[in-house]
Order: structure tokens, then sequence, then C-alpha cells
């Protein structure tokens, strides 16, 4: 039986969710030109289309996230818009806090008023955004914080196609040195790493509490020979099948076709509701009959 699928991460059609102040991505929209026109633009779908989208794919939720590059690019996706869209929208979105490491203490009291006062589930943190390595130590104030709170922060690890930000601030490695400083942080490390697969699955397997996130790839890229993705699927069955969790990264990717790759690799039925829900649920420690 298939199980009810969680999307770790999608930017539905709201206005409150995109980053105004993108221009620093526009590279991004030539690199996923072809997907998003696949998936259609935000401007082209309203929210009751992506609901039916999500009802078709088998989508039960949808991770939200929040995003502050406010000192870096101007730009913020705020957590009290992330919380009320939760609230508004019961039982379709979980929403994950944002907050800028180059604030300080400022971000450490955002992230705790998030958590206790808006009822977020957990932090993401896009590091080529704020221009640090994932071990910077403007960075470590923030994951005290996640385990005294008790939730899981989202890390973006692999290249980024920014040409205002340098890829090494997503290089796996330092998620390495993090781990071993915070033994108890919950990580997702999302996109998986690309064009360090190896290396981010060499950290997964130290450290038992890294969860990889199979947001922003074409699943089939991971039956393409040289794609670089090929270990993800090898790892991802065997002493990593606990741990890889699905996401869309809508619109970047239209949602019933990045399923249906999922469902048509080759996985034994457990793993693959796994990957496609089980794993997420278990990471975000939510309460589904699944």
């Amino acid at each position: 039986m298939n199980t009810p699928i969680i999307d770790y991460g999608a930017t539905p059609p709201l206005p409150e969710l995109r980053l105004q102040q993108g221009e620093h991505l526009a590279n991004y929209r030539r690199v996923y030109a072809t997907s998003e026109q696949a998936a259609g633009r935000n401007d082209d779908i309203d929210l009751e289309t992506f609901f039916a989208q999500c009802d078709a794919a088998g989508i039960v939720r949808t991770v939200i996230k929040a995003r502050d590059v406010e000192t870096t690019f101007g730009g913020r996706v705020r957590n009290e818009d992330v919380s009320r869209i939760c609230a508004e929208y019961p039982g379709r979105f979980i929403g994950f806090a944002g907050v800028d490491p180059n604030k300080g203490m400022v971000a450490v009291r955002e992230l705790e008023h998030a958590v206790c006062d808006l009822g977020l589930r957990g932090l993401n943190l896009q590091c080529f955004e704020n221009r640090l390595a994932i071990d910077d130590r403007r960075m470590y104030p923030l994951y005290a914080k996640c385990i005294e709170l008790d939730i899981p922060v989202n890390i973006h690890t692999g290249v980024n196609f920014s040409l205002k930000s340098s890829p090494d601030f997503g290089r796996p490695d330092a998620l390495d040195r993090v781990l071993c400083d915070f033994p108890e942080l919950r990580v997702c490390a999302s996109p998986p790493g690309w064009p360090w697969v190896m290396e981010l699955l060499s950290v997964a397997w130290r450290h038992a509490n890294l969860s990889i996130g199979l947001v922003a790839v074409r699943p089939r890229l991971l039956t393409t020979e040289h794609s670089g993705y090929g270990p993800l699927l090898q790892y991802g069955r065997t002493v990593l099948k606990d741990r890889i969790i699905w996401g869309s990264a809508w619109p970047m990717m239209p949602l019933e076709r990045t399923v249906a790759e999922v469902r048509a690799l080759s996985l034994p039925d457990d793993v693959r509701n796994g990957w496609l829900g089980g794993n997420a649920r278990d990471f975000l420690r939510l309460d589904l009959d699944m």
C-alpha cells in the first residue's frame, strides 16, 4: 500500500511566500526553465489548483519555509506569514522558521519566538544566501537553540546557482564538523549535495541524526549514468534507507511527474514509502497515521 506523501519543500502560489528581493536567484530561472515550465510558474496557478495537484499526487502535507536574507540580499519571507498560512489551511502545511545568522542574538530570539509563539516546527538555513559556511561560528548559537527547542534544521547543501554567492557555502564536509560539535542536532541536508554527493553520504553514514533531502532534483537522475546522483540510490535503499526525504521544490519541479519518478525507482515498497513520506514523518515527529 502506498504511504501518504509529505512534500518536504515547496513554495505554494501565495505572494507572502515569494522572496520579493530575489535578484540574486535570477540564474535559477535559467537553470530550471524547462522544469518550471512543466510545473507551471506561481503566477499561472492559484492555490486551489495547487491543492488539486497535491491531491492528485497523493501529497497530504507540504513543508513551507520562511527565509531571512536581509543583511545580504535585502529580502525576507516572514515567520509570521508562514505561521498564519499554516493556521489558515489546517492539515495542509508544516512551517519552518527562517532567521538570518548574521543578526546574532536577534536571530536567536526570533527563532525562539517563531517556535514557541508562532508554532513553527523547524529552522530553515539557506547558507549560501546568508553568505556563511555551514560551520561558521555565527551559526552555532542557532544550532544550540534548535537542540534546546527540540526542533530540526534544514540546511542547504551542494552547489547553488546564484552568481552572487559561492558554491563553497554548501560543502558537506562543513556539516560533518557541525555534527561533531552538536551530536544532538537533527539535520536534513537538502538538496542532496551535488557535486559532492559521496561526501554528503559519508557524513550521513557517520552521523545517525543526519537525513538527506531529495529536493530540487529529478529523481530519474539517480538512474542516469554519469549524473553524479547514482550513489544516492545505492546507499538510500540500504544503510540510509530511513533517512532519504523527498521534496518537490515546486514550482521548480512538477508534483505528479516527480512523485512518479520516485515510484519508478528500483526500490522495495517499504523503502519507497519511507522516501515519500514515512521518513519525513519520523524526522518531523508528526503524529500521522502512515
